[in-house]
């Protein structure tokens, strides 16, 4: 699991009430539909605007919900989701500054924000301001120990920096206290892999596999497996 696809869930989860459901295209363009006929009767409605920008973002269309967003903020200065989501377009835009800007703004409204100060650590990794996101991902795992996205996020940004052994600790923290999640597992044995240490690797797609994961799914990772065996 790649580390935007991490926060991609975590915000979708905020952003839908709790569950992150699975609709076709069709279905989010009819939902859209329904969104924008309903706000045009209530423009300045900031609740139905931004649930219209909930649509525009699963659809990824970044430019409308940056649109709605800057509306949202220009009749409520400081809210929260406004900004925390406008922050998230402002990146998919590549606008990494104003996306920045939001996510402090937000977390000097309310500090340590889980959500904001993952996106903010994301974000300066991808923009190459490698000590601050580091530096932010340290406190965001010491402020949530319990977290398994935190630990999962750190270790995608360890794996980018080769960081492989402490990678491995992360991704072993992040399964540990999310067992129910087989990414975290996966990507411990695919990091394992590429640590040659195979037999450790190997336990880990069994255990996929025994939680329920379709070994014709690994098929990638047991070739790489068998290939790296090799080398």
């Amino acid at each position: 699991m790649t580390m935007r696809k991490l926060f991609m869930i975590c915000m979708l989860t905020v952003l839908s009430g709790g569950a992150v459901m699975a609709q076709s295209n069709q279905a989010l363009r009819d939902s859209l539909s329904k969104a924008t006929e309903i706000l045009a009767y209530h423009p300045d409605s900031v609740d139905l605007r931004l649930k219209k920008v909930a649509w525009n973002i699963k659809l990824e269309q970044w430019q409308y919900a940056k649109d709605d967003l800057d509306k949202v903020l220009y009749l409520r200065p400081g809210n929260i989701a406004g900004l925390f989501y406008r922050a998230y377009v402002n990146e998919k835009l590549d606008r990494y500054n104003f996306a920045r800007l939001d996510y402090q703004n937000l977390l000097a409204i309310v500090p340590g924000n889980f959500e904001a100060e993952l996106g903010l650590a994301l974000l300066d990794q991808k923009d190459m301001h490698y000590t601050d996101a580091y530096d932010e991902i340290n406190d965001l795992v010491d402020q949530y120990p319990d977290s398994a996205v935190a630990y999962a996020a750190r270790a995608g940004i360890e794996v980018e920096r080769k960081m492989n052994d402490v990678a491995e600790y992360d991704y072993s923290k992040a399964f540990q206290l999310d067992s129910a999640n087989i990414d975290y597992l996966l990507d411990r044995a695919n990091l394992r892999i590429n640590l040659k240490r195979f037999d450790e690797a190997e336990e880990d797609l069994k255990l996929a596999v025994k939680l329920g994961y379709p070994r014709g799914a690994l098929i990638g990772y047991y070739r790489k497996l068998k290939y790296m065996k090799k080398k």
